[in-house]
């Protein structure tokens, strides 16, 4: 089986790829290295003893992703990270959120139909739920209103694909929470382009030096600490929930066209006890303080991942310590080059 990876030069797409071709799998990956590097193709290939195909395509663009469908005509299956992902980044530049992220979304699965492979997964993303009633989060739990023009592209491909998949294409959203961490060779990790939007790259760029201070938005939540608190989960764990979700589909497991799964631990960290277990792990001291609330953030979200456990037969298996000291030891073999 050959599979299409959007964006699979990406954190979790080049995660993903590694457990792919760890699984047997062909890979085929397309991404516009507009937050990634083309080098990761040698570092998955380093780690896998197998090179995955790559082509540079902007799959917002519909030529391009023609192309690449025309090009590699013996895909089975597309996993789609392409998108942007960044909340506070969706609130000023809302319309090139929409655009990418959904324009992508239709392109390849327009594409899909005209080619006729039939097993989709999505990554969806824990922001559809916006700010919830009560926790932890079911996947029958509500879909409120979102809280960022990032949670509402989510939402919006969610719907899209409701009405698209049935007998031609079966998929699978899979609502991740907060992926962190890095593979355990330090081969591989998160390395946006810029300023890091997310938690924990910032971190690790804070303790070496890169960035002066880290600043915690928000310290006035109700929460035990007044910092956020996310569902974090190993970006190892959750591109493993990929490989399981494409089989399912393969096997005809799926007991609907379109089925949802939360992808988390099951359990909540806030921003101080994530700051703890990384100096904790490390032994790094970082330079912190409190900044005020950023907008967009959710006050505080975890997942009941009952169902991914019941039905994929999928759990997590990293705790926070791990997570926090690979990102770290990902960040040191940065330092080296």
């Amino acid at each position: 089986m050959k599979i299409l990876i959007t964006g699979g030069c990406g954190f979790i797409g080049s995660h993903t790829c590694v457990e792919l071709q760890n699984a047997g799998f062909d890979v085929v990956i397309a991404d516009n290295l507009s937050n990634s590097k083309e080098e990761v193709i040698d570092r998955i290939e380093k780690i896998t003893n197998k090179r995955p195909e790559f082509i540079k395509a902007n799959l917002a663009d519909e030529k391009e992703c023609d192309e690449v469908f025309n090009t590699f005509s013996d895909i089975n299956g597309v996993i789609n990270f392409a998108a942007y992902k960044a909340v506070g980044e969706s609130m000023d530049v809302p319309v090139k959120y929409y655009k990418n992220n959904l324009g992508i979304l239709l392109n390849v699965l327009d594409n899909m139909q005209k080619h006729k492979i039939k097993y989709f997964v999505q990554s969806s993303s824990c922001t559809v739920y916006g700010e919830p009633d009560s926790l932890p989060i079911k996947e029958t739990s509500p879909v409120k209103d979102a809280t960022s023009p990032y949670g509402h592209t989510k939402q919006i491909a969610e719907q899209m694909l409701s009405f698209i998949v049935g007998k031609d294409i079966d998929a699978i959203a899979l609502r991740y929470f907060n992926p962190i961490g890095a593979h355990k060779t330090a081969l591989i990790g998160e390395l946006p382009n810029g300023v890091p939007n997310n938690l924990l790259p910032f971190i690790t760029q804070t303790a070496a030096g890169i960035r002066k201070e880290l600043k915690v938005f928000g310290n006035d939540y109700p929460t035990s600490d007044g910092t956020c608190i996310r569902d974090y989960i190993h970006v190892v764990d959750l591109a493993k929930a990929h490989v399981v979700a494409m089989n399912r589909l393969i096997n005809e497991k799926n007991k609907k066209p379109l089925e949802f799964f939360n992808i988390g631990t099951g359990h909540g960290y806030s921003v101080l006890e994530i700051i703890n277990s990384f100096e904790r792990s490390t032994g790094e001291k970082l330079n912190w303080s409190f900044a005020p609330r950023r907008a967009g953030d959710i006050i505080q979200i975890w997942a009941d991942t009952q169902l991914a456990e019941e039905e994929l037969g999928w759990k997590a298996q990293e705790d926070i310590d791990s997570m926090t000291s690979s990102a770290w030891n990902w960040q040191l073999q940065l330092k080296e080059e």
